[in-house]
């Protein structure tokens, strides 16, 4: 058995498949590409899901990968155990409808015997235990002796999930000897110890489960293999776990010298050390992929390893921002299988950098409110977090929920995690996402009855107008006709038609047939490639099999066109003014309009933005030819043509180039010369996620529409004003300062009310156990006006205990606060607060001087400061 390393296996079994005719494919983003179903790729077979299921015809009928992988369920026991890690490599070779069992068993068994050098007595494969097939391949073609085959049941050796295509599996376990076995004289293929490591799973799928338990032969059979690189890597280099494998140990090193700790010395540091390595590869490569830290989704997936690494940089005595630094030793180690790491080094980089010094920030502050909720906690004898707290933590300081709940076992606390996420279900805003203009036809649940190899010709680049057959008609179900009045979408062998596809918006325009008229409102592309035209047909019928002389919209067509053009030259003008990290992260094309989501991790000031704009009205002015030619992408690749990560691409894809300063991958339409696209100018700019600008801006006539706008609106504007326009910035700006004069003079007449009512309730305070008690309702106020009462009065006099509220429409607010002198006698104003909205129907909690909550029940108010005397009687000290 050689020794190899991990980059040495990869390049080894990719060429083993090569070998054997199978596509070599690149590994696919992280961030899954037209499946909703997942968060982020989790397996090796996850993105060629629409080539098994038949949706998408593959680029070959045997593929092999090496394919990327983030899983996160069981993060919590990353570090504390030699087997979970949340970033793996999976190792596949595929066929769709190709070779089947006899070939993927017989290439498994030489791949591990000659090529990896296995010995062969050490090698035990299972197969399910109604696969004879399987059985008698091993046996009798591969020659494997039955004392080292094991039947395994449905749970081990046989792959579904749900309805759908499933099949038995047959897996190869190597077995690293007594050492590694739990010592029971029955230890085998299947026993939890780590003796016997089961590393490459052959899934063989041959059958379609109802959902009802029925199981019926696939027409096509498949193979679906997956070995874990890592994993391999472990037995070929003969160490314990994925974190003693060559390119995985030199990232621990890097942060071991960094933190001046020795790996294997203290198991609580090599607990963080384990930590710190498998998220930081995690999040190298996220990154590398287009995600970038965020409360929501893959994003909040992202900031939680990292914050979770950078915690644990800070248990290992780390005080500065580190893990920037260690992506270097990721970088190096991956960057030969994944050049795309080494050309986005400074993003990446620049990334972690930004979020570590981001969650320092705050990082001491949360920790100050974690150990007052425990001391209070102690103090109650009480062991459960208040999820107002967690949430707090989560929403102000950027604690994910999970590192708080790690924290907390720590100190044999528990979360209140259903509070938490009735906190958090109250505050995320709900995205509302508009209903695709075909949806209520139905055409997404409608087996369309049209070969799947079909595919819509789309004339569109070199004609605005081309005649089409009807293929089908969908409205709600499949229709052989519609009439007058009707919405319908409809499918046609060629069309000039662009379908909404990365970013740009569709044509509309007019189907005629010589039996009626549609018009077309939106048109959309399935995943097997036929174009539906959507819309209401405005006289006549329309019928499966007419001839339909389709007319794109050209104006439309053309508007449409420039605010595309401008897109690709706007993209090189932030890359030329703020970097070469620049990304584009997303784009919406409209009429005269258009929408760029860009990756920068800071503001774009005022001065950078007047360049940008600059920039892409020079390259329009310039004039440059805009050519697209179809070519191989290795070779566009070759040529730097930029890809966005997001977007599918296949083997020939269709390259953009604008003189000599654009040259982009992109399937949508475009002018001849950029001198077409008029006038460009931004009209906002601001940020729509952690790392994410969004660049907004008009062209051709919808700009001069602008720019006429803007002069009425100037012209309107001075007559108010009763100034020239020349003037109006200096009459506006003295306007300005008159009425900031006026609102200073309003505001000291107010303070002077404020104190002389804070001044009343301190004279009618009540003596309740030595201390003054204040309770007051404030009808009108806001919670910033509530609390800054509050604290006038907790600051005017040490022994007050006041608790204010205010109620808005159904809903309360209470704000309590503690003097010094309360808080020496043992009230805590959180506590306080949380009995007082109890009885309101709310919650809420705080520090000891202050705090603030809410209830649901307005008629609950006076009822909730009732029981504040009782509440000081009982708890002063």
């Amino acid at each position: 058995m050689q020794t190899l390393g991990l980059n040495e296996i990869r390049e080894k079994y990719l060429r083993f498949f090569e070998s054997k005719q199978h596509l070599r494919a690149d590994s696919f983003p992280l961030v899954p590409q037209g499946d909703a179903s997942l968060l982020l790729i989790n397996s090796g077979m996850a993105p060629l899901k629409p080539y098994f299921s038949g949706e998408v015809t593959p680029p070959a009928r045997r593929m092999t990968t090496c394919q990327k992988c983030i899983r996160t369920p069981d993060i919590e026991n990353v570090g504390k155990t030699s087997r979970h890690g949340t970033f793996f490599e999976m190792l596949g070779n595929f066929s769709f409808g190709d070779y089947f069992k006899k070939e993927a068993i017989a290439w498994a068994w030489e791949f591990c015997t000659e090529v990896m050098e296995l010995l062969a007595d050490k090698l035990y494969p299972s197969v399910y235990l109604e696969d004879d097939e399987a059985w008698d391949i091993w046996v009798k073609d591969v020659g494997v002796d039955e004392s080292r085959m094991t039947r395994l049941g449905k749970k081990d050796n046989f792959w579904e999930i749900g309805s759908g295509p499933c099949g038995p599996c047959s897996e190869i376990y190597f077995d690293r000897g007594e050492q590694y076995g739990c010592g029971s004289p029955d230890c085998k293929v299947g026993c939890d110890c780590d003796r016997y490591v089961e590393f490459w799973n052959l899934v063989f799928t041959q059958f379609h489960n109802d959902g009802q338990g029925n199981y019926s032969p696939l027409k096509q059979k498949n193979i679906d293999t997956g070995m874990g690189l890592e994993r391999l890597a472990c037995i070929m280099q003969g160490v314990g776990n994925l974190f003693e494998v060559d390119t995985i140990q030199n990232i621990m090193t890097h942060i071991a010298q960094i933190a001046g700790v020795i790996y294997k010395q203290n198991e609580k540091t090599d607990v963080s050390l384990r930590v710190i390595t498998d998220h930081i590869r995690s999040t190298t490569m996220m990154i590398c992929d287009g995600v970038l830290p965020s409360n929501e989704g893959r994003g909040y997936v992202l900031r939680r390893l990292l914050r979770r690494a950078a915690r644990h940089g800070k248990l290992l005595g780390i005080s500065e921002p580190f893990l920037y630094k260690v992506c270097e030793t990721v970088i190096r180690e991956s960057g030969q299988a994944y050049p795309a790491l080494v050309e986005k080094s400074e993003h990446i980089r620049r990334v972690v950098r930004l979020e570590e010094e981001r969650f320092a920030q705050t990082l001491e502050a949360g920790l100050k409110l974690l150990r007052d909720t425990i001391e209070t906690l102690r103090t109650a004898r009480e062991t459960a977090f208040p999820a107002v707290d967690a949430f707090r933590l989560y929403d102000t300081f950027g604690f994910p929920v999970d590192m708080t709940q790690e924290m907390l076992a720590e100190q044999a606390l528990t979360l209140d995690l259903a509070g938490f996420e009735e906190l958090m279900g109250a505050q995320r805003t709900r995205a509302r996402q508009a209903r695709a203009a075909m949806g209520d036809l139905g055409w997404n649940n409608v087996d369309l009855g049209l070969d799947r190899s079909l595919r819509t010709v789309f004339t569109g680049y070199e004609t605005l107008q081309d005649n089409g057959k009807i293929l089908c008609i969908v409205a709600g179900e499949l229709i052989q006709s519609a009439e007058e009045g009707a919405r319908v979408a409809v499918v046609l062998d060629k069309t000039p038609f662009y379908a909404e596809s990365g970013g740009q918006v569709a044509d509309n325009g007019i189907l005629s047939t010589e039996g009626g008229v549609l018009r077309v409102d939106s048109v959309q592309k399935t995943p097997d490639g036929k174009i539906l035209h959507a819309g209401e047909i405005i006289s006549g019928s329309l019928s499966v099999g007419d001839t339909a002389e389709a007319a794109v919209d050209p104006d439309r067509r053309q508007a449409i066109r420039r605010a595309h053009s401008a897109t690709h030259l706007l993209h090189t003008a932030l890359r030329e003014t703020l970097g070469e990290h620049v990304t584009q992260a997303g784009s919406l094309v409209e009429p005269d309009r258009l929408r760029f989501d860009f990756s920068h991790m800071t503001a774009v000031t005022p001065e950078e933005l007047s360049r940008v704009a600059r920039r892409v009205n020079e390259m329009a002015l310039a004039a440059y030819p805009v050519t697209a030619t179809e070519m191989p992408q290795g070779e566009a690749r070759k040529l730097g043509a930029m890809a966005l990560f997001s977007e599918k691409y296949g083997d020939t894809v269709r390259v953009v180039r604008m003189g000599g300063v654009s040259l982009e991958l992109c399937g949508g339409t475009h002018l001849d010369n950029t001198a077409q696209i008029g006038a460009f100018a931004v009209t906002s700019e601001a940020s729509v996620a952690a790392g994410v600008r969004r660049i907004e801006a008009h062209v051709g006539l919808q700009l001069v529409d602008d720019m006429a706008m803007l002069s009425t609106i100037v012209a309107q504007t001075a007559a108010h004003l009763k100034a020239v326009p020349g003037e109006l910035a200096l009459r506006a700006g003295q306007l300005l300062l008159d009425l900031k004069n006026a609102h200073r003079e309003v505001e000291k007449l107010k303070q002077k009310d404020f104190k002389s009512e804070a001044e009343q309730f301190l004279l009618s305070a009540r003596q309740v156990a030595g201390l003054r008690v204040v309770t007051a309702i404030r009808p009108g106020l806001d919670a910033d006006a509530l609390r800054a009462a509050g604290d006038f009065l907790r600051d005017r006099d040490p022994d007050v205990v006041a608790v204010m509220a205010t109620a808005q429409e159904d809903k309360v607010t209470f704000f309590a606060c503690c003097g010094k002198n309360a808080v020496a006698r043992g009230l805590r104003a959180g506590d306080i607060i949380r009995e007082v909205t109890r009885v309101a129907g709310g919650s809420g909690g705080g520090k000891p001087d202050s705090a603030m909550g809410g209830g649901k029940d307005v008629s609950k108010m006076d009822d909730a400061l009732a029981i504040v005397d009782d509440f000081v009687v009982k708890n002063a000290k």
